[in-house]
């Protein structure tokens, strides 16, 4: 007897013990469902995840177009001018071909008349080295460019493709100072106290633009060129995958700019008595620095009553009298060597509240 009641008690609690987890079992499932319910977690974006940042530092070589190039074509330019920059960029990648990248760049150009021409060229060469005229111009550029890969990457950053072409175009504006090394002595055989100094030629107005010029003359009406101006970043270049984070990549691009003065040299010649120093004077005209015995002079009456001598055409106010060619705007290329880093990525993961 004793035995059948430890048997019945012994049923009651196991029934007892899986009723109360039934209970617990059922108070969960409840519970969970009620989070699944509520659950507000964002939905998840496969275009997103492939845009991203990046910092880039490049490496960058300048060269010249304009005026003082060795010959008239329009992309002569002397190579032995070229001239070292550095830049620094960041950019977002908005899909799988389209970037938008904002840069900042600082470097030199440089030309010179009697370096780059050839003197025994009949043709435009002999001109261009009697001209004598040299410059330097220190270029500080902001740009904001739009580049279009040619193969797309539909996949993250990290699955990025090896490699791929791409073309960029966009828009800059440049701060640049066109100066020239100031010669030892005037047009008046007297020493210069700026001798050996680099100096702004736009504070000169080497072309008449602080002068009171005639309405007869060629160039009146010149204004001063501006400091800060615009141009149009066009080019070419590949990207190459180094790593997940990190991009390798070289372009050749060009600055087509809406400034001739890049060099401070557009106009015409003007007649030397119109300046109001000896700085401006031989800064505007250069011929005489020339010492071959060959070169032809001639004196000529300026307006300030003084008789300079000067090589024909060269010196003197005349229509024809060309110290450079306005209808060309200047160019710049830039070639560019770049290394990019990823600095992160849009990725939304899901949350429980």
């Amino acid at each position: 007897m004793k035995t059948f009641y430890c048997f019945l008690i012994s049923v009651l609690l196991v029934s007892f013990s899986y009723e109360a987890v039934s209970q617990m079992d059922r108070k969960t499932i409840r519970k969970n469902n009620r989070r699944q319910t509520s659950f507000r977690g964002k939905k998840f974006d496969f275009g997103k995840e492939k845009q991203y940042y990046t910092l880039g530092f490049s490496v960058n070589a300048l060269n010249y177009y304009g005026d003082l190039a060795p010959n008239i074509g329009r992309f002569s330019t002397d190579i032995s001018f070229t001239r070292p920059a550095f830049g620094l960029s960041a950019s977002h990648r908005f899909g799988p071909r389209y970037t938008l990248a904002a840069a900042f760049m600082y470097g030199a150009l440089r030309g010179s008349d009697v370096s780059s021409a050839d003197e025994n060229d009949l043709r435009n060469g002999v001109y261009r080295y009697n001209r004598n005229l040299s410059f330097r111009n220190r270029i500080k550029e902001l740009s904001v460019t739009a580049i279009f890969d040619l193969n797309e990457n539909q996949a993250t950053y990290m699955s990025k493709v090896s490699w791929t072409p791409y073309a960029f175009i966009g828009v800059s504006a440049f701060h640049h100072n066109p100066q020239a090394l100031a010669p030892a002595f005037g047009l008046d055989n007297q020493s210069l106290a700026e001798a050996g100094q680099w100096v702004s030629l736009r504070d000169l107005g080497t072309e008449g633009q602080h002068a009171n010029l005639l309405a007869t003359d060629a160039n009146y009406g010149i204004k001063p060129y501006k400091l800060i101006q615009f141009a149009i970043p066009i080019g070419v270049g590949a990207r190459f995958k180094i790593n997940d984070l990190f991009d390798f990549s070289g372009e050749i691009g060009f600055r087509y700019l809406f400034t001739d003065y890049i060099d401070d040299v557009s106009r015409n010649y003007v007649d030397l008595g119109v300046f109001d120093t000896e700085l401006a004077r031989a800064l505007s005209y250069r011929s005489n620095e020339l010492t071959k015995p060959d070169i032809a002079r001639e004196p000529i009456v300026a307006r300030n009553g003084v008789t300079y001598d000067v090589i024909p055409g060269y010196g003197v106010e005349f229509p024809t009298n060309n110290r450079g060619k306005k209808n060309d705007k200047d160019i710049f290329m830039v070639t560019t060597l770049k290394l990019t880093y990823i600095i992160g990525k849009t990725f939304h993961r899901a949350k429980f509240r």
